[in-house]
């Protein structure tokens, strides 16, 4: 069990101190006991005005977070377990509009056990009111932060938590759609907590309460930076070789344990890197890396394959990020080193296909632009979802093919020995893919040389 902040103490631990501001609430008249006249409900409130000071379940206004102006909703759990009837609803789309008319992001603080039973339907159409709120602020390129405090159940959590582009929670939060009273009594505990959601691709990040400030001034930090006029430079290739002599050299090269990969380059490339974990539909790939990041004192988005064959969860989560970057407009960089996309059954049952057809699509109508380093192995179609048309560099030690010159030869019908052979043939090296026009260039230690 976390402790249970009220709403204003939640936002006293993530907020810089006197900075926040309430905004006033939208007035609206109801009848005794509500729009259902349900009996007690007056009673009901008034004691929880009573216990917890406040007049609804939320609490929303402006604060300062790390330096950084932001719109702020904190949840009080204490006034009616949190729940949204028709005075919450008007409180969220008020502050959602002053968070787009003011050009401001919006950090959710949620406690809650979903929809208030004493309104009945009108307290569920809220969510509705909800989801247009965020889908408006979307469409204004205004990020949306969500904090699962304990517990963020019902709407709450699939509206304003799931619904936001950065999900944190803190440990051992109740999270899940069935609160606690209303889920089978043999369901899996894990799967209603912080860990578990995240676990599931659900949540990026478990952030213990005493480092909650810091993430978040972190996050807005690089969600308000400058972006670039135009696409991100490629990093500088962080091994010197030389461009191989022969294909299976090319080959061989890419296929080192020894060098570099996607974490080393990320971190020699971002002077700050804050990740995004899970695809929003059950799983994760830790072979694929995603998030943004500061360059030189500019916000930049990733997607970065570590050199394992690709799962179908991390193609969805890069399409996830490049399209949230598109949105924000702030440009990508992708790094491509995977032998091809995953080909077992589980990946065939997770949709590998529909997968990786949503990253070509996620990367064809990017707007923003989008830069592309191949540093290991580039194979076939699971390494081209990645790869910017016109804008893919490649380092030395590495190599992009149609197929992984093994099984082409299989194809071929040629004996194992003739891999090395099939490999000149294909093309494959750094060198090569630049006279095919596939690449723009090699990039060395210190810069690009321009093919």
């Amino acid at each position: 069990m976390t402790t249970r902040l009220s709403a204003r103490a939640a936002i006293a631990s993530v907020t810089d101190p006197g900075s926040f501001t309430e905004l006033p609430a939208p007035r609206r008249e109801s009848p005794a006991d509500g729009p259902l006249e349900w009996t007690g409900y007056d009673d009901s409130r008034a004691r929880a005005v009573e216990r917890t000071g406040e007049q609804e379940s939320v609490v929303t206004g402006t604060a300062r977070i790390g330096g950084h102006e932001a719109t702020v909703i904190s949840f009080e759990f204490g006034f009616l377990g949190g729940s949204l009837g028709q005075r919450t609803g008007d409180r969220l789309e008020a502050a959602y509009t002053h968070a787009r008319e003011h050009r401001l992001p919006l950090v959710s603080l949620i406690a809650t056990g979903g929809s208030r039973m004493q309104e009945g339907m009108l307290a569920l159409t809220q969510l509705q009111r909800v989801a247009r709120q965020c889908v408006l602020t979307r469409a204004a390129g205004l990020p949306q932060l969500a904090v699962l405090r304990d517990p963020t159940t019902g709407g709450g959590w699939a509206t304003l938590g799931a619904g936001a582009d950065v999900v944190l929670a803190l440990p051992g939060a109740q999270v899940g759609f069935a609160g606690s009273r209303v889920r089978p009594a043999d369901a899996d505990p894990a799967a209603y907590c912080a860990e578990g959601q995240y676990a599931a691709g659900h949540v990026d990040a478990v952030v213990p309460a005493a480092h909650l400030l810091g993430t978040l001034a972190s996050w807005l930090r690089v969600l308000a930076a400058p972006r670039s006029g135009g696409p991100v430079e490629p990093p500088a290739a962080l091994a010197d070789a030389a461009p191989p002599a022969t294909g299976w050299d090319a080959v061989r090269q890419a296929r080192d344990p020894g060098r570099p990969r996607a974490e080393a380059y990320l971190d020699a490339y971002f002077e700050l890197r804050l990740h995004l974990s899970g695809d929003r539909a059950g799983g994760t790939d830790p072979g694929m890396l995603c998030g943004f990041g500061l360059r030189e004192g500019r916000a930049v988005a990733y997607a970065a394959q570590c050199g394992t064959a690709t799962r179908p969860a991390g193609y969805r989560t890069a399409a996830r990020v490049i399209r949230l970057a598109d949105r924000l407009g702030i440009p990508v960089l992708t790094l491509v080193d995977t032998p091809g996309a995953a080909n077992d059954a589980a990946a065939e049952h997770a949709g590998a296909g529909a997968a990786i057809a949503d990253t070509f699509a996620a990367l064809a109508a990017a707007t923003v632009p989008v830069t592309t380093l191949l540093i290991g192995e580039g194979g076939s179609g699971g390494a081209l979802a990645l790869a910017a048309p016109g804008n893919t560099w490649v380092t030395p030690d590495s190599y992009f093919s149609v197929i992984a010159p093994e099984l082409a030869a299989a194809i071929l019908k040629r004996p194992p020995s003739a891999a090395p052979a099939t490999a000149d043939q294909l093309r494959v090296r750094p060198q090569d893919l630049v006279a095919l026009g596939v690449a723009r260039g090699i990039v060395g230690p210190a810069r690009a040389v321009s093919g």
